[in-house]
């Protein structure tokens, strides 16, 4: 791979530099007339190129400052990435349409064994890149947060709560007015990574109030829904009495809940998000795949447990050389110290740490295009 080494570290005006696009409801990205710092250590591919990409909603403003970074330092170098949803990212990228995708949650099982096809015959890997808390985001005239134990919080979606002063809700809110207004459970429409991370939660905390497996899409007869992350904020801000769940980064000047993690409620946070990957294990997969499982039943308090793994799905063997390269090279700065830190500054996220570091670097080493 010919790489070069553009050292600049002025700011750099991303009018024309970042091409991020999302469909449905969710806002397309326009960062043009910002500013940001470009990426000092960039792997640039000599001579440039277009890479495709699309995928989670949920990465769409770490994805942001990424691609600005990134095709500010490298000269003829443009990313392209659609933010749209999880499921139909996995499907461009299974199609060949798009180079890498970006999955809240990991290709397992048959989708992993079908990428092999679109792989030239290699591997397809999980790459945990983007590590954010999902905030349960409410909209309730006068209550900016509250304290939700998990089965409480699965009774509410699973629709066994049905108004704000249920007893269940009151027992852990003594000083909070609530009112009798019915709660509107607000899920996402398409099929979704953050929904299958959600679900998963539910799944390993809240007992027998969510006996469903985990799931991209919604489980119940919904009471509202909508598509894409920013969707699902607009409807929930649009209503009184209604709670969502999405990555923390758009959850904005809504009410937020402290999740029940043994004798304690827990905020979200960066800090709090990266001690539950912190002590994951590998899930299965290949030998290279980095995909990993949580314990969302912990007892440790300083864990927020409700946990988005964000995921680059990525070939380890590609048809063109200039995929190769590109993939290699945008990556490598994803996951960059710098790459890191620009996406926490934008979202909110969790900087992975040194270990993963190491080992997605690794991974990322041995792509290559195909013989």
């Amino acid at each position: 791979m010919k790489l070069s080494r553009y050292g600049r570290i002025a700011g750099v005006t991303l009018a024309g530099a970042l091409a991020l696009s999302a469909c449905g409801s969710d806002q397309a990205v326009d960062p043009a007339g910002d500013g940001a710092t470009a990426a000092g250590n960039a792997d640039c591919v000599d001579g440039g190129g277009t890479l495709a990409g699309a995928g989670a909603s949920s990465q769409e403003k770490a994805m942001a400052a990424w691609v600005a970074a990134y095709t500010g330092s490298c000269e003829g170098t443009t990313v392209n990435y659609d933010a749209v949803g999880s499921g139909a990212g996995v499907d461009q990228f299974l199609d060949g349409a798009v180079a890498f995708a970006g999955s809240d949650g990991a290709v397992e099982g048959e989708e992993l064994d079908l990428a092999t096809e679109r792989c030239t015959g290699a591997d397809a890997v999980n790459l945990p890149v983007y590590i954010s808390p999902i905030a349960v985001i409410f909209n309730l005239d006068g209550i900016d947060s509250l304290n939700l134990k998990p089965e409480v919080i699965a009774n509410i979606f699973n629709g066994e709560i049905t108004t704000w002063n249920d007893e269940a809700i009151a027992a852990d809110n003594p000083d909070a007015d609530l009112p009798d207004t019915t709660i509107t459970p607000v899920n996402r429409s398409d099929e979704s990574g953050t929904t299958e991370n959600f679900t998963a939660y539910l799944a390993g905390a809240a007992g027998d109030a969510w006996p469903n497996e985990p799931e991209k899409v919604w489980p119940y007869e919904p009471k509202e829904a909508a598509q894409g992350s920013s969707g699902v904020v607009s409807a929930v801000e649009g209503g009184n009495g209604t709670i969502g769940y999405v990555d923390a980064s758009h959850a904005g000047e809504l009410g937020t809940a402290s999740v029940g993690v043994g004798d304690s409620f827990v905020e979200y946070s960066p800090e709090a998000a990266a001690a539950i990957v912190d002590s994951a294990e590998p899930a299965p997969g290949n030998d290279n795949d980095l995909a990993i499982t949580l314990d969302y039943g912990t007892s440790d308090s300083s864990v927020y447990p409700i946990v988005l793994v964000s995921y680059h799905i990525a070939c380890l063997s590609y048809a063109e050389q200039s995929d190769a390269d590109l993939v290699k090279g945008f990556l490598s700065y994803v996951i960059s110290e710098e790459g890191q830190q620009a996406a926490a500054d934008e979202a909110g996220s969790a900087p992975i740490s040194a270990e993963a570091r190491d080992k997605i670097q690794a991974t990322l080493d041995k792509i290559e295009a195909a013989a």
